[in-house]
């Protein structure tokens, strides 16, 4: 971790059990209802931030607009995170190692952890304690870092017990957008030091209730949003152990293809739909894409997890203002597999699952 400043505590740490978590959040008409005691610490702690000026600019309200066309895909203007923040750094491959001379995360300010995240009483193998730290370009009010720990200086490449962690957050939340998510080296990640995103998104999006296909007992093919999908899910918190294996095992098995990949947890319907029966539960996308090193030519926006769930921050208001939903599907799909290859890959990670 950071060197502490003289007089700086530790950060706090949040304990949580089983008991603690929200198996039934809030629905979209009462997103306002009483938040839990996670979304109590993280918001606090985030908004005294804000007051502290810890940020790299003030999040006001952000315009947004819903592009007309089927899939309703969200624009959002955030001018500041366009121009403000951090540079990504740039990356040359899928298995480039973590390098000390770069921005990573020991070097945050220790004023920016908000608190440790500790699982007491799990059974079999606990999560991965996580940091949560403000992201100090945020896309929304909120939005965190969750960071495995930091000295032990891993690459951007996704564990299953920092997965299993992140997962147990979102479960720690009774605010129906809080999502978790991922992007890999190749894949829009910023920072190649080990790290997942904890958003609390306004809206709800289409792939959280749409029908899946199924590609075996542990997948199913997602049509649902600009992008398809994945999708893995869980009906409570018992089954994050074997899920997080899965999805990384998954994800291995793309960066060995020479893939990169995205990922985003979030409440939502069985893979058969909500009138199908069963409860709700977390469903967990992982998209598999062509990897870009460094900016495209040309590219409107940047491709990350949320553009390709749905949700598009724009970086200036004459793209806002002007972009149609065929423009944003094009930018996206253009770092897309073609349909056979994607098929092709789903059938090898169901049987891959499936051993």
């Amino acid at each position: 971790m950071a060197e502490r400043e003289p007089g700086q505590a530790e950060p706090e740490e949040f304990l949580y059990r089983e008991e603690d978590f929200v198996l039934q959040a809030a629905s979209w008409d009462h997103s306002d209802s009483a938040p839990s005691r996670f979304d109590r610490l993280l918001l606090s702690g985030w908004s005294e931030r804000a007051e502290r000026g810890l940020f790299r600019y003030r999040l006001g309200a952000l315009p947004t607009r819903v592009l007309p066309g089927p899939l309703r895909l969200v624009a959002q203007l955030n001018e500041q995170r366009g121009s403000q923040r951090r540079p990504p750094q740039p990356v040359r491959s899928l298995r480039d190692p973590f390098d000390p001379a770069a921005f990573n995360f020991t070097r945050l300010r220790p004023a920016e952890l908000l608190f440790r995240l500790r699982r007491a009483g799990s059974p079999g193998p606990p999560p991965e304690p996580l940091l949560v730290a403000i992201n100090a370009s945020p896309l929304g009010r909120g939005h965190v870092l969750l960071l495995p720990e930091p000295e032990r200086r891993l690459p951007q490449a996704l564990t299953a017990p920092a997965l299993r962690g992140a997962l147990e957050a979102a479960l720690l939340s009774a605010h129906p957008g809080f999502r978790v998510g991922f992007n890999g080296l190749g894949g829009g990640a910023s920072v190649n030091h080990l790290h997942l995103h904890g958003l609390y998104l306004e809206r709800p999006l289409p792939l959280e209730e749409a029908r899946a296909e199924p590609l075996g007992p542990r997948l199913g093919l997602l049509r649902a949003g600009p992008a398809p999908a994945f999708l893995f899910f869980a009906a409570g918190p018992a089954e994050l152990e074997a899920l997080s294996r899965a999805v990384c095992r998954a994800a291995e098995h793309l960066g060995a293809l020479g893939l990169a990949y995205n990922v985003l947890a979030s409440r939502g319907a069985p893979p058969a739909g909500p009138g199908a029966g069963g409860g709700r539960g977390l469903r967990v996308m992982l998209w598999a894409r062509r990897p870009l090193f460094g900016p495209k030519a040309g590219e409107p926006f940047a491709v990350a997890l949320c553009e390709l769930a749905g949700l598009l921050p724009l970086p200036t208001e004459p793209l806002y203002r002007d972009i149609t939903e065929g423009q944003a599907l094009s930018a996206i799909r253009q770092h897309l597999l073609p349909e056979p290859e994607l098929l092709r890959l789903g059938g090898e990670l169901a049987r891959l699952l499936e051993n």
